[in-house]
């Protein structure tokens, strides 16, 4: 399987003492690496032949897809965090004044964790654990500890206090056992109630909820294909002069002006607009190109989220 981006819904813009270019450049480059890398790894392990692979390979495959896997999906998260006001209403607030005392004191804890991290790595997140339906903060090192989002519903221990005493050095043996005896019907139990636990709700575009959008991932794979579609970059002018970069192969169309370029398109062929994160400028775009009756989308996720999977750009020719 492949991952696929995620697109970028903070509006980097607007943020407070968050500048455009700290936020293209983290989405991009750390966003966007992860995900290539998590993919890269995914492939790796698809073509595993399991029963003759070392166990350092698979040790090192794992160990790395759990890295990138989180790090793909703390990102995400991450991203998703941004773009308010940062004052908690209720019912959050309530919930952080019931489990910590008050929203300061939660807001003291969480910086401190933070804080504490200052020249090393790691994450602060805030977590609901299900079983105490209550709310804690939660270091993840190395953007591990646990797959972000998770639900488990099967443990094999193999530290070895768990077989040392019946099975000495002989590992194998133990894990042939433990397969042996796994009460499948209650992992069947633990399987269904995890599939009623919904993802975290999708952050959308309720102005555009209507409007069809294509994947950067589809979109790349067109391209690479030679199917017929004609892809627009139309980034407002003041955008792109500071860029100064394109994707390979596409040519800019200035926003304000698409009465002036539409006819040069062809009714035939469909059509996928994009902007700098795929918000407002190549929605509304698809919009009037739908309305003048082409088969008009437009790239979710926008020119960031093509560099994000790594897709490539050129200088772009004045």
């Amino acid at each position: 399987m492949r991952y696929e981006l995620k697109e970028i819904y903070c509006r980097p813009w607007l943020l407070n003492g968050l500048s455009s270019k700290l936020i293209e450049s983290h989405y991009e480059n750390n966003y966007g690496g992860a995900l290539r890398r998590l993919n890269a790894i995914t492939e790796q392990l698809e073509s595993l032949d399991f029963k003759k692979a070392p166990a350092n390979v698979v040790n090192g495959l794992k160990r790395e897809e759990l890295v990138a896997l989180n790090s793909t999906l703390l990102h995400e998260l991450y991203f998703a965090s941004l773009g308010g006001e940062g004052k908690p209403k209720k019912p959050i607030a309530d919930a952080l004044a019931n489990d910590f005392g008050s929203v300061d004191r939660w807001r003291q804890e969480f910086m401190a964790m933070a804080n504490a991290l200052r020249g090393g790595s790691g994450w602060v997140v805030l977590v609901y654990v299900p079983r105490d339906r209550r709310l804690i903060n939660q270091y993840a090192a190395d953007h591990t500890q646990s797959i972000a989002g998770g639900v488990p519903i099967l443990a094999l221990d193999m530290y070895e206090h768990a077989y040392h005493i019946d099975f000495g050095a002989n590992a194998t043996a133990y894990i042939d056992a433990f397969m042996r005896n796994v009460d499948w019907a209650a992992v069947a139990g633990r399987y269904e109630d995890a599939t009623k636990v919904e993802p975290l709700r999708p952050l959308v575009q309720p102005e555009f909820g209507d409007l069809p959008g294509v994947r950067v991932e589809e979109v790349q794979a067109m391209l690479a294909s030679g199917k017929p579609v004609q892809v627009i970059d139309v980034r407002p002018k003041h955008y792109v002069s500071r860029q100064q970069e394109i994707i390979e192969g596409i040519v800019w169309r200035d926003p304000d002006r698409v009465q002036e370029w539409i006819g040069e398109l062809s009714k035939s062929d469909p059509v996928v607009t994009y902007c700098a994160y795929g918000f407002h400028i190549g929605c509304k775009t698809a919009i009037a190109l739908r309305d003048a009756g082409f088969d008009a989308k437009y790239m979710i996720g926008g020119h960031s989220g093509w560099k994000a999977i790594g897709g490539p750009v050129l200088p772009r020719a004045e």
